[in-house]
Protein backbone atom coordinates (compact mmCIF):
# COMPACT_ATOMS: atom_id res chain seq x y z
CA UNK A 1 0.00 0.00 0.00
CA UNK A 2 1.08 3.67 -0.26
CA UNK A 3 2.99 5.39 2.38
CA UNK A 4 3.42 9.35 3.33
CA UNK A 5 5.16 11.46 1.25
CA UNK A 6 5.45 8.58 -1.53
CA UNK A 7 6.14 9.88 -5.21
CA UNK A 8 6.19 6.98 -7.32
CA UNK A 9 3.54 4.09 -7.76
CA UNK A 10 2.82 1.41 -5.12
CA UNK A 11 4.45 -2.16 -5.35
CA UNK A 12 3.03 -3.91 -7.84
CA UNK A 13 1.46 -7.40 -7.12
CA UNK A 14 0.54 -8.97 -10.25
CA UNK A 15 1.29 -9.51 -13.55
CA UNK A 16 -0.31 -6.72 -15.49
CA UNK A 17 0.85 -4.19 -12.59
CA UNK A 18 4.29 -4.78 -13.68
CA UNK A 19 3.76 -4.36 -17.47
CA UNK A 20 2.19 -0.80 -16.52
CA UNK A 21 5.35 -0.04 -14.48
CA UNK A 22 7.58 -0.47 -17.64
CA UNK A 23 5.14 1.26 -19.65
CA UNK A 24 5.15 4.18 -17.31
CA UNK A 25 8.84 3.95 -16.98
CA UNK A 26 9.39 3.49 -21.07
CA UNK A 27 7.23 6.53 -21.39
CA UNK A 28 9.04 8.61 -18.96
CA UNK A 29 12.23 8.36 -20.61
CA UNK A 30 11.41 9.33 -24.05
CA UNK A 31 9.65 12.37 -22.38
CA UNK A 32 12.75 13.09 -20.95
CA UNK A 33 15.18 13.11 -23.43
CA UNK A 34 12.56 15.37 -25.55
CA UNK A 35 12.54 17.96 -22.97
CA UNK A 36 16.40 18.06 -22.49
CA UNK A 37 16.78 17.97 -26.55
CA UNK A 38 13.91 21.01 -26.69
CA UNK A 39 16.14 22.38 -23.75
CA UNK A 40 19.37 22.20 -25.28
CA UNK A 41 18.10 24.03 -28.22
CA UNK A 42 16.18 26.53 -26.72
CA UNK A 43 19.43 27.85 -24.50
CA UNK A 44 21.54 27.68 -27.80
CA UNK A 45 18.89 30.20 -29.38
CA UNK A 46 18.89 32.14 -26.27
CA UNK A 47 22.95 32.20 -26.28
CA UNK A 48 24.39 32.71 -29.75
CA UNK A 49 23.79 35.29 -32.05
CA UNK A 50 25.56 32.57 -35.02
CA UNK A 51 22.49 31.64 -37.77
CA UNK A 52 23.46 29.08 -40.69
CA UNK A 53 20.98 30.67 -43.54
CA UNK A 54 20.69 26.93 -45.05
CA UNK A 55 18.83 25.82 -41.90
CA UNK A 56 16.22 28.03 -41.71
CA UNK A 57 14.19 27.24 -44.83
CA UNK A 58 16.16 23.77 -45.56
CA UNK A 59 14.04 20.22 -46.61
CA UNK A 60 15.79 18.20 -44.80
CA UNK A 61 15.31 19.42 -41.35
CA UNK A 62 11.37 20.06 -42.26
CA UNK A 63 11.56 16.66 -43.06
CA UNK A 64 13.31 14.88 -40.00
CA UNK A 65 11.46 16.86 -37.30
CA UNK A 66 8.03 15.90 -39.02
CA UNK A 67 8.62 11.72 -39.40
CA UNK A 68 10.87 11.95 -35.90
CA UNK A 69 7.48 12.67 -33.48
CA UNK A 70 5.60 10.12 -35.61
CA UNK A 71 8.04 7.49 -34.70
CA UNK A 72 8.36 8.90 -31.14
CA UNK A 73 4.18 7.99 -31.11
CA UNK A 74 4.98 4.66 -32.35
CA UNK A 75 7.27 3.63 -30.24
CA UNK A 76 5.00 4.70 -27.12
CA UNK A 77 1.65 3.40 -29.16
CA UNK A 78 2.97 -0.16 -29.84
CA UNK A 79 3.47 -0.80 -25.68
CA UNK A 80 0.57 0.46 -25.04
CA UNK A 81 -1.53 -1.41 -27.48
CA UNK A 82 -0.03 -4.51 -26.05
CA UNK A 83 -1.27 -4.25 -22.50
CA UNK A 84 -4.59 -2.92 -23.58
CA UNK A 85 -4.96 -6.23 -24.72
CA UNK A 86 -3.25 -8.17 -22.18
CA UNK A 87 -5.99 -6.55 -19.60
CA UNK A 88 -8.72 -7.83 -21.50
CA UNK A 89 -7.52 -11.06 -22.40
CA UNK A 90 -9.80 -13.93 -20.35
CA UNK A 91 -8.70 -17.33 -20.45
CA UNK A 92 -10.40 -19.35 -18.86
CA UNK A 93 -10.93 -17.90 -15.25
CA UNK A 94 -10.28 -20.26 -11.64
CA UNK A 95 -13.00 -17.97 -9.92
CA UNK A 96 -15.48 -15.26 -10.77
CA UNK A 97 -16.39 -12.40 -8.11
CA UNK A 98 -19.09 -9.87 -8.79
CA UNK A 99 -19.08 -6.68 -6.89
CA UNK A 100 -21.51 -4.14 -6.68
CA UNK A 101 -21.48 -0.70 -5.81
CA UNK A 102 -23.28 1.00 -3.42
CA UNK A 103 -23.54 4.19 -0.98
CA UNK A 104 -21.65 3.84 0.55
CA UNK A 105 -20.53 0.11 0.68
CA UNK A 106 -19.64 -3.01 -1.43
CA UNK A 107 -21.37 -6.26 -1.73
CA UNK A 108 -19.35 -9.17 -3.43
CA UNK A 109 -20.74 -12.49 -4.30
CA UNK A 110 -19.27 -15.32 -5.20
CA UNK A 111 -20.97 -16.63 -8.51
CA UNK A 112 -19.27 -20.20 -8.29
CA UNK A 113 -20.72 -20.67 -4.89
CA UNK A 114 -23.98 -20.72 -3.42
CA UNK A 115 -25.21 -18.32 -1.05
CA UNK A 116 -22.01 -17.14 -1.02
CA UNK A 117 -21.97 -13.27 -0.58
CA UNK A 118 -21.91 -10.52 1.80
CA UNK A 119 -21.38 -6.65 2.18
CA UNK A 120 -18.56 -4.93 3.07
CA UNK A 121 -18.60 -1.77 5.01
CA UNK A 122 -15.52 0.37 6.22
CA UNK A 123 -14.82 0.18 9.89
CA UNK A 124 -15.35 3.35 11.77
CA UNK A 125 -12.63 4.78 13.38
CA UNK A 126 -14.23 3.91 16.86
CA UNK A 127 -13.74 0.29 16.56
CA UNK A 128 -10.77 0.93 15.22
CA UNK A 129 -7.86 -2.38 16.29
CA UNK A 130 -4.11 -1.24 17.11
CA UNK A 131 -2.33 -1.44 13.81
CA UNK A 132 -5.33 -0.87 11.43
CA UNK A 133 -5.39 1.88 9.05
CA UNK A 134 -8.10 4.72 9.21
CA UNK A 135 -10.78 4.63 6.46
CA UNK A 136 -9.22 1.54 4.92
CA UNK A 137 -10.33 -0.86 7.06
CA UNK A 138 -13.68 -3.37 6.20
CA UNK A 139 -15.45 -5.37 8.51
CA UNK A 140 -15.91 -7.91 5.94
CA UNK A 141 -12.53 -8.66 3.96
CA UNK A 142 -12.68 -10.26 0.22
CA UNK A 143 -10.33 -13.56 0.01
CA UNK A 144 -9.18 -14.75 -2.83
CA UNK A 145 -6.05 -17.57 -3.97
CA UNK A 146 -2.97 -16.15 -5.15
CA UNK A 147 -1.68 -17.04 -8.59
CA UNK A 148 -4.75 -18.34 -10.05
CA UNK A 149 -6.94 -15.86 -13.02
CA UNK A 150 -10.24 -14.48 -11.24
CA UNK A 151 -12.57 -12.49 -13.42
CA UNK A 152 -14.34 -9.96 -11.34
CA UNK A 153 -17.75 -8.55 -12.33
CA UNK A 154 -18.14 -5.11 -11.67
CA UNK A 155 -21.54 -2.98 -11.62
CA UNK A 156 -23.84 -0.58 -9.30
CA UNK A 157 -26.98 0.16 -8.19
CA UNK A 158 -27.28 3.91 -7.72
CA UNK A 159 -24.82 5.73 -9.40
CA UNK A 160 -21.31 5.61 -10.26
CA UNK A 161 -18.53 3.97 -8.64
CA UNK A 162 -15.02 2.48 -9.90
CA UNK A 163 -13.61 -0.36 -7.88
CA UNK A 164 -9.65 -0.09 -7.94
CA UNK A 165 -6.85 -1.71 -6.32
CA UNK A 166 -3.63 0.25 -7.58
CA UNK A 167 -1.13 -2.75 -6.67
CA UNK A 168 -2.81 -4.86 -8.73
CA UNK A 169 -3.44 -2.50 -11.55
CA UNK A 170 -6.94 -2.99 -11.61
CA UNK A 171 -9.50 0.11 -12.17
CA UNK A 172 -13.09 -0.73 -13.77
CA UNK A 173 -16.01 1.78 -13.71
CA UNK A 174 -19.31 0.43 -11.64
CA UNK A 175 -21.83 1.83 -13.71
CA UNK A 176 -25.67 1.03 -12.61
CA UNK A 177 -27.40 -0.88 -15.75
CA UNK A 178 -23.66 -2.16 -17.05
CA UNK A 179 -21.54 -5.14 -16.14
CA UNK A 180 -18.11 -4.36 -16.39
CA UNK A 181 -15.65 -7.47 -16.41
CA UNK A 182 -11.76 -7.37 -15.37
CA UNK A 183 -9.12 -9.81 -15.13
CA UNK A 184 -7.09 -10.11 -11.58
CA UNK A 185 -4.29 -12.16 -10.85
CA UNK A 186 -2.14 -11.78 -7.94
CA UNK A 187 1.31 -13.12 -8.01
CA UNK A 188 2.17 -12.99 -4.30
CA UNK A 189 -0.06 -13.24 -0.66
CA UNK A 190 -0.87 -10.37 0.60
CA UNK A 191 -3.33 -7.97 1.81
CA UNK A 192 -4.17 -4.94 -0.46
CA UNK A 193 -5.96 -1.63 -0.13
CA UNK A 194 -8.02 0.18 -2.70
CA UNK A 195 -10.88 2.51 -2.45
CA UNK A 196 -13.65 3.84 -4.71
CA UNK A 197 -12.15 6.45 -6.98
CA UNK A 198 -15.15 7.76 -8.73
CA UNK A 199 -17.00 10.77 -7.10
CA UNK A 200 -20.28 9.00 -5.62
CA UNK A 201 -21.77 11.19 -3.01
CA UNK A 202 -21.11 12.85 0.57
CA UNK A 203 -19.02 9.27 1.93
CA UNK A 204 -17.26 8.58 -1.06
CA UNK A 205 -14.32 8.70 0.67
CA UNK A 206 -15.53 6.04 3.06
CA UNK A 207 -15.89 2.99 0.83
CA UNK A 208 -12.45 1.31 0.79
CA UNK A 209 -11.75 -1.65 -0.49
CA UNK A 210 -9.55 -4.34 0.95
CA UNK A 211 -8.34 -7.79 -0.32
CA UNK A 212 -6.75 -10.35 0.98
CA UNK A 213 -4.81 -12.81 -1.16
CA UNK A 214 -3.80 -16.39 0.07
CA UNK A 215 -2.70 -19.54 -1.16
CA UNK A 216 -4.92 -21.69 -2.75
CA UNK A 217 -5.23 -24.06 0.99
CA UNK A 218 -5.93 -21.63 2.88
CA UNK A 219 -8.32 -19.75 0.49
CA UNK A 220 -10.32 -23.58 -0.06
CA UNK A 221 -10.37 -23.57 4.70
CA UNK A 222 -11.95 -20.22 4.76
CA UNK A 223 -15.03 -21.27 1.64
CA UNK A 224 -15.57 -24.10 3.94
CA UNK A 225 -15.71 -22.04 6.85
CA UNK A 226 -17.95 -19.86 4.97
CA UNK A 227 -20.27 -22.52 3.64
Amino acid sequence: MAYPVQLGFQDAASPIMEELLYFHDHTLMIMFLISSLVLYIISLMLTTELIHTNTMDAQEVETVWTILPAVILILIALPSLRILYMMDEITTPSLTLKTMGHQWYWSYEYTDYENLCFDSYMTPPSDLKPGELRLLEVDNRVVLPTELPIRMLISSEDVLHSWTIPSLGVKTDAIPGRLNQATLMASRPGVYYGQCSEICGANHSFMPIVLELVPLKIFEEWLLSML
